[in-house]
């Protein structure tokens, strides 16, 4: 497929939206990237993840089924994060200083991931084409789930409401194990060419391969023997892995999200990027703290996607002028109150594609 084209009307609605967000920021004097808030939770939760580490690898609980809840509790802790950390630096909104977006990037490497290969998968691809089969790679579980109507179906695909509670959990696993990987050897994720690697991103690559398997597997396997350390290992990952997947697909495969794809002959889309973007995208529980504080800010996935250099806490404040907005435009700002309203929304879409023709 070649690259799709948004359409370009002018004024475009995009500029209208950077028009008023831009205005927010000089009238409040606020920085768009992170702040004390988002510093100190980083620091917590690192503190946290080196903590629970050192504590099942030097100081091994005897009592197994703790030694599990915490394996379980580190497992939701990586997630955790990738949410904050990892995924604000690597849309440079984590500091207006590039060394400190730079080092919250990489901490992806050492949970297993490939800063380099999430940067084109997820910031170039993701982002500019969300929900376009074929180029976004986020939609392409082919062929064990189907989360387009223009993907093949198979058989099985009618039960995929019930089993893909069991894909999610070994997304993780699948991603450090063997996604990142395909896209090194293969140089392409889904049907578009990775971008060259230079010399050291090959290196860092398989520097931080090999860091995190060192990290948490050998020296685990050294201290607690090689048993305990897979259990603990895959009990983390199968947490890290559910949590991951639903949050990121509560964002887009629900059933009020489209699934455009471009004129054959043209390659053009109907909408401008920023109409895309609201057409294809979903927030969910957005006046949960809780969830807000745990997620970094992507129930807020609207805001994310139409300004992912602004950093998530500030998408309660900015998320009131983008809903003014698309209700005086007449554009339809698609949000679920409740996380469990839009989990079963993803279920009945699961279902819904599953079933169709």
């Amino acid at each position: 497929m070649n690259t799709p084209k948004f359409s370009t009307p002018k004024p475009s609605f995009h500029s209208e939206l950077k028009r008023r967000i831009n205005q927010y920021f000089e009238q409040t004097g606020k920085r768009p990237t992170g702040n004390f808030t988002l510093f100190s939770k980083a620091i917590v939760l690192v503190a946290a993840l080196v903590g629970l580490y050192i504590h099942l690898t030097f100081f091994t609980p005897e009592n197994g089924w703790l030694a599990l809840l915490e394996c379980s509790v580190m497992g939701a802790i990586i997630a955790a994060i990738g949410f904050n950390i990892m995924h604000d630096g690597a849309h440079g909104s984590f500091s207006d200083n590039a060394f400190l977006n730079k080092i919250a990037a990489v901490t992806l490497g050492f949970l297993g991931g490939s800063h380099f290969m999430w940067n084109v998968k997820h910031n170039i691809i993701h982002h500019a084409y969300t929900n376009i089969d074929g180029i976004d790679d986020d939609i392409d579980a082919k062929p064990f789930l189907r989360m387009a109507s223009t993907q093949k179906k198979y058989g099985m695909h009618r039960f995929q409401h019930w089993y893909f509670w069991i894909l999610y959990s070994i997304l993780y696993l699948y991603w450090i194990f063997f996604s990142d990987y395909k896209k090194y050897f293969g140089k392409r994720i889904g049907e578009m060419p990775l971008k060259k690697m230079e010399v050291k991103d090959h290196f860092f690559f398989w520097w931080y391969k090999a860091l995190h398997l060192a990290l948490f597997l050998v020296i685990p396997m050294f201290f607690v023997g090689v048993g305990y350390t897979i259990i603990g290992f895959l009990t983390s990952c199968l947490v890290a892995g559910l949590i991951l997947s639903i949050v990121f697909q509560l964002a887009h495969t629900v059933e009020h999200t489209h699934f455009p794809m471009p004129d054959e002959a043209t390659g053009k889309l109907d909408d401008e990027w920023a109409i895309h973007q609201l057409k294809t995208t979903a927030n969910f529980a957005t006046n949960n703290k809780l969830v807000s504080w745990f997620v970094g800010g992507l129930n807020f996935q609207i805001e994310h996607h139409l300004f992912p250099k602004i950093s998530h806490v500030h998408y309660p404040a900015i998320s009131k002028i983008i809903k003014q907005a698309c209700q005086e435009y007449g554009i339809k700002y698609i949000e679920y109150k409740r996380t469990h309203q839009a989990i079963f929304s993803h279920i009945l879409f699961l279902r819904s594609m599953g079933r169709a023709a």
